[in-house]
């Protein structure tokens, strides 16, 4: 065996996207205690940058030490006890996945169904709080990675909050790429993942609670079933003044990373990065119109920085993923679920969203398709 060297891919697949020179640096430097206060001070910059990535006040928004699967799931083990019931919007395989959450939570998941490809229908999710008043929450997929779908996120906590539910998003695509308001949307748990629209590697969450969702977390008359998701354990550990309580050993140099990613988002400005992404798609979307290549979300639902596209007939999926990968080192990504097969999921997320991937892309497309 041998040191492993990868070969230097172009990411455009859902994820995880390209890393910049400048985030990889910062997770070479040199690694100290995670109760270092150096490195404590470092991580109340993280607190703020994310709370500006998020356009939230929210005290408690941290950057969980596990990928957006344990965000989500520290979610729905933190506010939701057994017997409950919560409203889960479902038109793809991540609201799936929030279904599956509610279930093991021990609680009842009622059913907003929508077609994949298309949004959350703000028609539907009305009337199953009509006939649901008992619910104590609404979740859903703000931007559907398996899809390319993106939902009405304002309007469906505009519902939410008529009925006193709380409110349970994830954004794992969505952070970075598209218009997200935590604060002005009143969203109560919103979690993330380092590796799409921030350009960070792999491994983190980015998550935060509103002050709604850590009154239901203290007013709990059940435990929370995960110590290490227990999120009233790791409020020692990321807040307050001074010393801090262990509570787990924290990836490091992973943090050094993430804070170097939103600081460079931070300086390129949130609706920059929004009108850049969107900008990075209306080019993909002119060259695979020319080559012929149609979209799975129609205009007006469609994420600029996941563009699902369906395979042209006769063409073998598998076949032109593995070309592109040998040929062009260019990873894109297969169809999930209904999909499976019948789609490729192009990312052009973060860093990864800027017009040289974006003629990569359909050049190699247009060679290999050829």
């Amino acid at each position: 065996m041998h040191s492993f060297t990868p070969p230097h891919r172009t990411l455009l697949g859902p994820g995880p996207s390209d890393i910049s020179p400048q985030v990889l640096q910062a997770l070479s430097r040199p690694t100290i205690g995670h109760l270092d206060p150096l490195f404590i001070g470092m991580m109340d910059e993280v607190k703020e940058l994310l709370k500006y990535a998020f356009q939230t006040d929210n005290e408690f928004t941290i950057a969980l030490s596990a990928p957006g699967s344990a965000g989500m799931e520290a979610c729905f083990v933190n506010l939701i006890q057994p017997q409950e019931k919560v409203i889960v919007c479902r038109n793809g395989v991540f609201g799936e996945r929030m279904r599956e959450n509610v279930v093991r939570c021990g609680a009842q998941a009622v059913v907003v169904d929508d077609e994949w490809g298309t949004e959350v229908s703000l028609h539907k999710v009305q009337h199953v709080i009509d006939a649901n008043p008992d619910a104590v929450a609404i979740a859903f997929v703000h931007a559907e990675t398996s899809t390319g779908a993106i939902s009405d996120a304002e309007a469906i906590a505009k519902l939410a909050q008529e009925n006193d539910m709380l409110v349970i998003v994830d954004a794992v695509t969505s952070l970075g790429g598209v218009p997200l308001y935590v604060d002005k949307w009143g969203l109560d748990a919103v979690y993330s993942g380092s590796q799409k629209c921030l350009s960070c590697t792999p491994g983190l969450s980015p998550l935060t609670f509103s002050p709604k969702a850590i009154a239901k977390i203290q007013s709990r008359t059940t435990p929370i079933q995960s110590w290490f998701l227990d999120q009233s354990l790791v409020l020692g550990y990321w807040s307050g003044e001074g010393k801090r309580s262990y509570h787990h050993t924290a990836p490091v140099n992973s943090l050094y990373a993430l804070h170097e990613a939103l600081l460079m988002l931070k300086n390129e400005g949130l609706e920059n990065a929004w009108q850049r992404h969107e900008q990075m798609h209306q080019l993909l979307k002119q060259g695979l119109t020319q080559l012929g290549i149609e979209f799975v979300v129609e205009e007006g639902q469609r994420l600029p920085q996941l563009n699902a596209i369906y395979i042209p007939s006769g063409v073998d999926d598998g076949d032109v993923r593995q070309r592109l990968l040998n040929d062009y080192n260019l990873e894109i990504g297969a169809g999930l679920g209904e999909l499976s097969g019948k789609a490729w999921r192009i990312g052009l997320m973060g860093y990864g969203a800027r017009k040289e991937n974006v003629a990569l892309c359909l050049h190699a497309l247009q060679q290999v398709l050829r």
